[in-house]
């Protein structure tokens, strides 16, 4: 059974950092494109794309991040561990919102947000 287990997320000031794991079990993910999603409360129906990985066929990946969090947060993935990481630097509050793991075989379909395996999120609060 294939499973996502999201874990760093918790109460932050505005400025402050962050760092959020997933680790994943049941199958490996290493030629996956694994990222990283959230909602905001009030926008229950709106699940945005953070950041991604996706793999280029032979021992790099590529990243991709969505703008607002460009320069501030970094996606890495350790596949010894088959697990990727979310650093969150210079915290905001409109960063708070739950975050989701996602991992796909396809980064179109990740990047789409419809992903075939999803954590269960983990909540960032940051007070401001």
């Amino acid at each position: 059974q294939v499973q996502l287990v999201e874990s760093g997320g918790g109460l932050v000031q505005a400025g402050g950092s962050l760092r959020l794991s997933c680790a994943a079990s049941g199958r490996t993910f290493s030629s996956y494109a694994m990222g990283w999603f959230r909602q905001a409360p009030g926008k229950e129906r709106e699940r945005e794309f953070v950041a991604g990985m996706r793999w280029s066929g032979s021992t790099t990946y590529y990243t991709n991040y969505v703008d607002s969090v460009k320069g501030r947060f970094t996606i890495s993935r350790d596949n010894a561990k088959n697990s990727v990481y979310l650093e969150m630097n210079s915290l905001k509050a409109e960063d708070t919102a739950v975050y989701y793991c996602a991992a796909d075989p396809a980064f179109a379909s990740l990047r789409a947000g419809t992903a075939g395996y999803w954590g269960q999120g983990t909540q960032v609060t940051v007070s401001s």
